[in-house]
């Protein structure tokens, strides 16, 4: 018999019930808690996604796992059109259930065990780690290929735009890694969900012709619309790339019935098709960046990287506090952070702070850091 604590023993903790007293802290602030801690979208759905999710409400059969013709033509076409990439197959793209779904259980659909190495950025979104730790892999942490030494990973995950640090890497070094992955063959699975939150310079996904060659070989990515288009609560994300391991993906999740619901490939599709409510929403976001960083600022705290993704990358210097005591610095004043120590030992000097609030709770935040 195995037991729930057998199970958790596998895992690491998770991270954000460590917040608890913090949340409670900054809740009996007199005006309210400024909950900055976790990205979850706060404004509307797009009129188009909610439109297209009531026409295909009618949906009394099972769809396919694949997913329609209809959506798979629609990933291949927002990638093609909005971020360059080219030459793309309808089969080499499935529909997921989140993003996340597929990032923490990619190492066992993919058969890695015990004995296996996965690699994954020093910073880095904690679900890496467990997806390593689920099937008993060794998960190593770093931002330098020569760190394996004579090892090679069976996976490495790249994650540009970066969550949590919002740092974009040069195409050029991209184009490293997929090179060096493909001398080894190593899978490298490239986590872009925030490739169209970007607000200094230019993001590239790793199918970019100028960084693959023109070749999905060895590489898969990962995008979401939970960000881009508000549709966290509908579950919307796909997985695209190497054609060989798609049609593996395809093959297990057929068997474990890991089916995106009908109504939701209907809604990816329109708002894949559709710019305008992302410019919209980019917009919002980045009036709330421009006033949330000057009042940082403004305050004493310095943001590194923070280029792209929905977050400030906050610290007071190597020699400052740390992540924990810049927690409950902001805490006292009703402003919940995550300590960047969830993202690994090298955010330990650091928080990140979320743009996902509504105005007026932006407005608070600046206010209270205007009192500092």
């Amino acid at each position: 018999m195995v037991t729930s604590g057998a199970v958790s023993g596998r895992l690491p903790d998770f991270p954000w019930d460590k917040l608890t007293q913090y949340a409670a802290q900054a809740r009996a602030h007199a005006d309210g808690i400024v909950d900055l801690s976790i990205g979850t979208p706060v404004d509307p759905t797009p009129e188009v996604a909610r439109r297209a999710l009531v026409e295909a409400a009618d949906s009394p059969g099972y769809p396919l796992t694949v997913g329609t013709p209809e959506l798979r033509q629609a990933v291949v076409d927002w990638l093609s059109g909005t971020h360059g990439v080219t030459g793309l197959g309808l089969d080499q793209v499935l529909p997921l259930i989140g993003s996340k779904e597929l990032i923490a259980q990619l190492p066992a659909y993919l058969g890695l065990g015990p004995g296996d190495l996965i690699g994954f950025p020093e910073l880095a979104y904690p679900t890496y780690e467990v997806g390593a730790a689920m099937v008993g892999a060794r998960g190593v942490a770093t931002d330098s290929l020569t760190a394996f030494g004579p090892e090679t990973p069976q996976l490495l995950w790249l994650n540009s735009p970066s969550n949590p640090s919002g740092r974009v890497l040069p195409p050029e070094h991209i184009k490293k890694v997929v090179d060096w992955c493909r001398e080894r063959g190593v899978l490298l699975v490239s986590d872009e969900c925030y490739l169209d939150c970007v607000w200094e310079g230019e993001a590239y996904s790793a199918l970019h012709p100028d960084i693959c060659g023109g070749s999905a070989e060895g590489i898969l990515v990962v995008h979401s619309l939970s960000k881009r288009s508000n549709l966290a609560g509908y579950r919307c994300a796909f997985v695209a790339g190497d054609r060989d391991v798609i049609a593996e993906l395809l093959a297990v999740r057929k068997n474990l019935g890991l089916i995106m619901p009908g109504p939701q490939q209907r809604a990816m599709a329109a708002v894949l098709a559709d710019e305008a409510h992302v410019k919209e929403q980019h917009e919002r976001y980045r009036a709330r960046r421009t006033k949330l960083r000057a009042a940082l600022e403004g305050a004493g705290y310095t943001i590194e990287h923070s280029e792209a993704s929905l977050y400030l990358w906050t610290t007071k210097g190597p020699d400052g506090p740390d992540s924990w005591e810049l927690v409950a610095e902001l805490a006292a004043h009703g402003i919940l952070v995550a300590p960047g120590s969830f993202y690994g030992v090298a955010g330990s000097k650091h928080v990140r702070i979320a743009l996902t609030a509504t105005d007026e709770r932006i407005d608070a935040a600046v206010a209270r850091l205007a009192a500092l």
